[in-house]
């Protein structure tokens, strides 16, 4: 059986390793001068592999179609994705969140680790050698490069979405997959930056323990952990989750809330205002919140309490306190909407997997072709959940193709 398989990212390469064990003749075709460019820089280039939680709580953390993954998951589950890399000789560490990264905290022992697999498995690696066209012929399907025209029995696709095109995420497998009759789910960015207004004086503040909500017409999605304040809007894990549970909204009129105190409810964070200003009873308000926020939020958080910055602790009155404390459990910043979906750290959307077999990853349109990894209406929240199921939707279509 002679398989070819389209990307050399995670899906690719994990699905030309499960179809050259399984016995089929496979060939790796990769447009960049090097495999696995993308997991490169994943985890700010430590990779978080995948998350070692139980695989019921897997599915929790998948953001669209998580029934689709329910037996690609258990075939290949994060405990297999573990249990293959140290038999192998890949030694992995689990931190906090479950995550799972490389012991070395270096993806490229990680790329390498699967390049040298492909190399013990027989796979022949083409790269610099981008697939200009797919032709779907009735029991074969051929591949057409910038010189030749191939043809194999069956072929995977797995070239990712459209994030970081940098990386040859280009949106090469929406074509070949439109071409071939699919329907494509317009991409959308997901694990990405919410964009705002009024956020350059907090640039590079990060804050933890927080609560980020968006608010629309009544409706809130919400999200608690870290975030980070930028140039144009906020980041970090809260707000890559929530940008992914909001993505599919209509979002008009929306503002974004953030809860600087989450622990504290309304009369307790009234009750410890008090106590700092005991201490201060004789400053200006603006200087009696150190305690209770950090500097380069006191202003912002001053502003929005509408309390003037000079008046004294001593002459603020219990509704101007309720202000503030509504201004800390609610820091307002005005919605511009999702970063685009180029700087998303996977894109939302793909090959409509209502139209994909999901016991093996091979079209219902044309017998021969299958689909692997972010190409697929399928993602997931940050933790390593994301290459967990490019590695699982490799595995399956790998393993389907060779027989």
């Amino acid at each position: 059986m002679k398989v070819a398989v389209i990307g050399g990212g995670p899906a690719g390469m994990m699905a030309a390793l499960a179809a050259a064990e399984s016995g089929a003749d496979v060939t790796l075709f990769e447009k960049n001068e090097k495999l696995g460019k993308k997991l490169y820089i994943s985890g700010k280039g430590r990779c978080n592999l995948t998350n070692a939680c139980a695989t019921r709580d897997f599915f929790l953390n998948i953001a669209t179609n998580p029934k689709f993954l329910y037996g690609a998951i258990n075939k290949f589950s994060p405990q297999n994705t573990m249990d293959f890399c140290a038999a192998r000789g890949l030694i992995l560490k689990i931190e906090r969140g479950n995550r799972v990264f490389p012991a070395s905290d270096k993806s490229s022992d990680v790329i390498k680790f699967l390049g040298n697999q492909l190399a013990q498995s027989g796979v022949k690696v083409v790269l610099n050698t981008p697939i200009m066209d797919l032709l779907c012929q009735e029991n074969a399907v051929s591949l057409v490069t910038i010189s030749d025209i191939l043809c194999f029995d069956r072929v995977i696709l797995a070239t990712g979405g459209i994030s970081y095109s940098a990386t040859g995420s280009t949106g090469d497998g929406y074509k070949f997959a439109a071409e071939s009759g699919h329907r494509i789910v317009p991409p959308k960015p997901a694990l990405c930056r919410i964009l705002t207004k009024g956020t350059k004086p907090l640039e590079g503040l990060s804050l933890k323990n927080v609560t980020v909500s968006v608010v629309c017409d009544g409706f809130t999605m919400s999200e608690f952990g870290e975030m980070l304040f930028t140039a144009d809007g906020i980041g970090g894990p809260a707000v890559l989750t929530l940008s992914s549970r909001i993505n599919n909204l209509s979002l008009e009129n929306a503002y974004v809330s953030i809860d600087l105190k989450p622990a504290l409810d309304n009369d307790k964070l009234d009750a410890r205002i008090l106590r700092d200003f005991s201490e201060k009873i004789n400053k200006n308000f603006i200087n009696s919140l150190d305690a209770l926020l950090p500097d380069r939020l006191i202003k912002a958080v001053a502003l929005q309490s509408g309390i003037p910055f000079e008046k004294k602790v001593n002459q603020i009155s219990v509704e101007e306190r309720a202000r503030l404390v509504r201004a800390v459990k609610g820091f307002r910043l005005e919605f511009i909407g999702l970063d685009k979906v180029e700087n998303g750290i996977v894109t939302s959307g793909g090959v409509d997997v209502s139209e994909i077999n999901p016991s093996t990853m091979e079209s219902k349109l044309h017998k021969g072709l299958f689909f692997a990894g972010e190409l697929l209406d399928v993602d997931a929240f940050t933790g390593g959940f994301n290459i967990q199921i490019a590695l699982s939707t490799g595995y399956v279509a790998g393993k389907s193709a060779a027989k």
